[in-house]
């Protein structure tokens, strides 16, 4: 009877050990989903490509604000010639299938059009801040992803879940909250010369980045970075090149050379060729998709140190902005993407043996019939 006893008034406490285990059982799963080692090394890779975005926006900002130095095929110039310099001629001491001339007498064209592709997403998206506003490139800038997830769904036969479309929105939805920003400090305040003109081009620049990072990703997976770093600085270069002497000849006559104007060409250098020769890599490691929410960042980092280097005015909804973003990465890439192979031919296999083979097929059933009669 007295064994019993025990079981009476401490009945409930199992109960409520068990709800609370259960809930702390939950948390660390949660916490083990969203907080793992690559995870946390997605994102920090993410970070230092915005990292280095930011620096190219803050050096062009300081030639066009200090010095009017407004030259940015100029500034894209120099960072195809770094990486022609590096990894081109990295190609052309390659042996066998890996060598530049191997590559480029098999898919010379498919090269050039994705250096094009490149080279003017990056003029596009620079040029359109002189005739629209920071807002609207800012908020059509984001229309890269959708188009960037559109084409790694057909070419890359990459499969979405739920949880990627959910993460995406976040991500939109801290954008929205820094544009947000944005206009309650009052950086929209110049209006530009042709707005409609400026948003076409932030939708072209964005979608031909979209289109130049599935390539990559493409090419990086399956092939080399090696490659794909080589030819974009050898078309990059060739096209640049010719169009700087088209559309921006004047400009850089103009410029008022000295050691100032000179290390700020080499800072903006030095960012975009660590950013092209980095983003490979995280590519590789995750998406093309979830490198872009990743850097969705890299204007918070600029609004940061413009606090200090232009005048900015502060906002808090800058770090709420700073805070969805990474949530929505987070949750992206808490969850991976699959991959659906290709569909197979619907042509049924050949079973006939071929007007070429005919003679030959009768002459080895004759054989056969011959030596078995014998």
């Amino acid at each position: 009877m007295e064994a019993a006893s025990p079981a009476g008034p401490d009945a409930p406490q199992p109960a409520s050990q068990g709800a609370e285990g259960e809930s702390r059982s939950l948390l660390r799963r949660i916490k083990g989903k969203l907080f793992t080692w690559n995870i946390l090394k997605t994102i920090a890779l993410g970070q230092m490509l915005s990292l280095c975005i930011c620096g190219t926006a803050i050096t062009s900002q300081y030639l066009a604000e200090k010095y009017k130095v407004n030259t940015p095929m100029l500034q894209s110039f120099i960072n195809y010639c770094l990486l022609f310099l590096v990894y081109t001629v990295m190609l052309a001491f390659q042996s066998g299938s890996d060598n530049l001339l191997i590559i480029l007498k098999r898919k010379w064209w498919k090269y050039i059009l994705l250096g094009l592709a490149d080279v003017e997403a990056n003029y596009l998206v620079v040029r359109a801040y002189q005739y629209t506003t920071l807002t609207s490139v800012q908020l059509l800038d984001c229309f890269g992803i959708p188009v960037l997830m559109a084409l790694s769904w057909f070419i890359l036969h990459a499969r979405y879940r739920v949880i990627h479309f959910i993460a995406v929105s976040v991500c939109l939805l801290g954008v929205g909250t820094m544009v947000g920003a944005d206009v309650l400090a009052g950086r929209q305040e110049d209006s530009g010369s042709d707005v409609l003109l400026g948003d076409v081009f932030v939708l072209l620049g964005s979608s031909l980045y979209a289109i130049s990072n599935v390539c990559e990703e493409y090419v990086v997976k399956k092939l080399s970075r090696q490659e794909f770093l080589g030819m974009v600085g050898l078309f990059g270069t060739i096209i640049s090149g010719i169009q700087l002497l088209i559309v921006e000849y004047k400009d850089i006559a103009s410029i008022q050379w000295d050691w100032k104007i000179a290390l700020l060409f080499v800072a903006f250098a030095l960012c975009m060729f660590c950013l092209y020769s980095f983003m490979p890599l995280v590519i590789k490691a995750t998406s093309a998709t979830s490198v872009n929410l990743g850097i969705l960042t890299a204007d918070l980092y600029s609004l940061f140190f413009g606090l200090f280097l232009f005048g900015y005015k502060f906002s808090g909804l800058y770090i709420l902005s700073f805070t969805v973003i990474m949530l929505g990465f987070i949750l992206y890439c808490s969850t991976p993407t699959r991959t659906a192979e290709p569909p197979e031919s619907t042509v049924p296999a050949a079973t006939s043996i071929g007007i070429d083979n005919l003679g030959l097929k009768l002459e080895e059933n004759f054989q056969e019939t011959h030596s078995v009669a014998l």
